[in-house]
């Protein structure tokens, strides 16, 4: 019987070791997989690719990374990827403003994976290339801004609001009650003087008459083929095409292309899912 134990004896201590580590383990095991490269880069890449995917709530991981891409001398063309139903008006305008920078001193050519409507095509309008997928939307240039009205709600339940304010209009957007019609005139005039900027800045672009904004904005969903028509992108294609068209325009011989980094993508990923959490439950000036 001891013979048997102690022919057994490494394997029950491994067994042992395992059962009594198998978080701490299980956990080095992870971190390794995250950290470690995927593939030796054995030449330096030289075109990248950079995705814009959810509701746009914030733009400042999206922003970093094209002003890393314009400041790498190595990078000589950017592939910015768009799959958004649009967001907020201000990030969507910082990515428009980066990407207007970025082209300054290097290539950019957008590719429309799915949907790139509202603040994503606002971002995406000063690239040098618009390709958008056939089965891809576009469009959807307008401005929205909603609101609850909970009194009825409030009244059911014995719940009723007070208000100390200075400033006639400074309640403007509340969900305690009925907005009131000076109140209502007050947001259309921020939302219309936000259609505006949006048709100025699409005009600018895209080499439009804002005259015709009714063909090609006025807040129309367009399918890529459609939307080619009234000038919003430059051609219908897959991803394949869309890289094909930044290798010829930054006219390098060997494209290597840049990995995302896996920290990067959780990351990216992680705040796509958050702020489409978010853009669900609260509303805010967005274009759509």
């Amino acid at each position: 019987m001891n013979g048997i134990k102690q022919f057994f004896s490494p394997f029950l201590s491994t067994m042992k070791f395992i059962q009594e580590h198998f978080k701490a383990m299980l956990f080095l095991l992870i971190v390794f997989l995250i950290f470690s490269p995927s593939q030796a880069e054995l030449k330096p890449a030289n075109l990248t690719e950079i995705k814009l995917e959810g509701v746009i709530m914030d733009a400042s991981l999206v922003v970093e990374k094209l002003e890393q891409a314009r400041k790498n001398k190595r990078i000589k063309g950017v592939l910015f990827v768009v799959n958004s139903p649009g967001g907020a008006v201000p990030p969507s305008i910082e990515i428009m403003e980066a990407i207007k920078r970025l082209k300054a001193e290097k290539p950019v050519v957008v590719y429309a994976a799915g949907t790139i409507a509202s603040g994503s095509y606002y971002a995406s309008i000063y690239a040098d290339e618009i390709v958008a997928n056939p089965g891809s939307m576009v469009g959807s240039i307008g401005v929205i801004m909603q609101g609850s009205n909970f009194e009825k709600l409030a009244q059911k339940i014995g719940v009723s609001a007070q208000t100390v304010k200075a400033g006639k209009f400074k309640e403007v957007g509340t969900a305690s009650r009925e907005w009131k019609p000076y109140e209502t005139a007050e947001l259309k005039k921020v939302i219309n003087g936000t259609y505006k900027l949006f048709v100025s800045d699409v005009s600018k672009a895209r080499h439009l008459d804002p005259k015709d904004h009714e063909d090609f904005a006025d807040a129309h969903i367009f399918t890529a083929s459609q939307a080619k028509e009234v000038g919003l992108i430059d051609s219908v294609g897959v991803g394949f095409d869309a890289k094909n068209a930044l290798i010829k325009r930054s006219k390098v011989k060997k494209p290597v292309w840049k990995k995302e980094d896996k920290i990067d993508s959780f990351v990216r990923r992680l705040s796509g899912e958050s702020a489409s959490f978010l853009a669900a439950y609260f509303s805010d000036l967005t274009l759509k």
